[in-house]
Parts: C-alpha cells; structure tokens; sequence
C-alpha cells in the first residue's frame, strides 16, 4: 500500500507544482510522459475523456474557481448528480485543485459546509489559494488520507470524489471510511472509472496506469460488491464515456439506511 500511495501522491504533487509554476502539467487520470495537459485528458479520437472539458455546461466561472476546474483531472461532475441542498456538509474524497469543493459550497449555501480532502501537500495549498481567491468562506481544506479520514463519525451529508477512490490501495476501507463519516440517510455520489470484467493482468500491474486511473480501478460488480460491504443500498453504476480499452467513467450513487446501521 506504502509503495502504490507514493507514487500516486508523487503524480498529484507534481501537477500541483506544474500548475503553481504555470507550466504544463500531467493529468493523475493520463499516461505518464510529457503530453500537454490538453492531450493528456482526451482520447485518440480528440473526445475529452478527463478534465476540464466534462464540465461544459456548468457554471464554473469565477476567481479562483476557473482556475480550480481549469486543472480538473477527474473523469466526471460529481457535483451534477448529487443533489446538494443549502445547509448540507459535503466531503469530497481527494479534492486536488478544490474545484469540485468550490462548486458544493456554492450549492450548500447557506448554511452549509464544503470539505476537500487530499493527501497531498502541494494540492492542499493550492485549493486553499484557490479558495481564497474565490472569496468562499464555508470550505475547509484537510491533509489526509482516504483510508483514514480525518473527521469525526455521522458528520457530513454527503461524500462525493471525483476519479479519485480508484487510485486508493485499499478501496473497501475507503468506501467504509465514507460510510462511517456520513450521517444516516447520508448520500454517497462519485464519478469514478470502473474497469472492464476480464481486464489484463498487464494492465493492472502497471503502475503508470494506476496513477491513470485505470489499473486500479474496480468493475462494477467489485465496486457494488464493496458499497454493500460498507454498508450502503440502492446502489446505482451509470456508464458516461470510455476512457479506456479496459475501462469506462461512471457515476456511482449509494445511500445509507436512516436507521439500523
């Protein structure tokens, strides 16, 4: 686990540094190497599969915010499918530039509370400058690891992350993480790439492709599988866009009983 979480910090770290630099960065959800950013997040046919791109449609205009989305490396818009409400607490599960964190706090307001974590140093940092520069003042930014979230139990409303559980080693105690820091009734809403049934043993063990967000990824069925484990119903796997020969993004949604947990 050691050796899988330094690499993908090592990848997110320098993303965040090529984007404080203003150089071109590599996209954790692309091939390693030297692309643009812009080649990194489509695919052979020109389509954007990662990033920025996926968010057309979507206000993400703003100081700050722009500048956040504009580094997107998610494969998704975790914020589109769910269904935040004013006064919410929403807790994105890697939250690199905090472009998705700065999307929820607009839509929990008032009253309510956005929450990034990430593992990264660097990305921190930087989704707290972004943050500021947007003049959002009901976001916190949080150092850690999604193994091990840092908050308290029944806290928050809503987990939401964005082609991040895929990276995680360990992904059934993300998911149980996730279960535990939401309160009953809580929604879980992540767009994340799930693999292919019969996907190569090559590719799995590939570990510029993990930082990809493919060899990590789960199928459907495992992903379904480890929600219910942790404890989640109504578990739902919508397919959006191939990102991959061995893989496709989706939006995954699951809900937590009111009571009985």
């Amino acid at each position: 686990m050691t050796d899988i979480r330094e690499t993908v910090r090592e990848r997110y770290a320098a993303a965040a540094q090529a984007a404080t630099s203003g150089t071109q960065g590599s996209s954790c959800c692309g091939p390693s190497g030297g692309p643009t950013l812009v080649e990194l997040t489509q695919d052979a046919e020109g389509h954007a599969v990662f990033g920025r791109e996926l968010y057309a449609g979507d206000d993400v205009t703003g100081e700050g915010v722009e500048e956040a989305i504009e580094l997107s490396l998610g494969c998704g818009v975790p914020t589109a499918v769910a269904d935040l409400h004013p006064g919410e607490v929403v807790l994105d599960l890697g939250s690199g530039a905090g472009g998705d964190v700065l999307l929820s706090a607009r839509r929990v307001a008032p009253g309510g509370r956005a929450i990034g974590l990430d593992m990264t140093t660097e990305m921190v940092e930087l989704a707290r400058r972004n943050a500021v520069a947007a003049g959002v003042d009901n976001v916190e930014f949080l150092q850690g690891y999604l193994e091990e979230v840092p908050l308290p139990d029944d806290s928050v409303d809503v987990v939401i992350s964005n082609c991040v559980i895929n990276l995680a080693a360990d992904k059934t105690v993300v998911l149980a993480e996730a279960a535990r820091v939401l309160r009953p009734g809580g929604r879980f809403a992540v767009s994340d790439v799930v693999a292919d049934e019969g996907m190569d043993e090559r590719t799995r063990a590939d570990m510029a492709q993990w930082t990809g967000c493919i060899a990590g990824a789960l199928t459907e069925a495992e992903f379904r599988a480890a929600l219910t484990s942790a404890g989640f119903t109504d578990v739902e796997v919508v397919p959006t866009h191939r990102v991959h020969r061995h893989a496709q993004a989706a939006i995954v949604r699951a809900s937590l009983p009111v009571t009985g947990r």
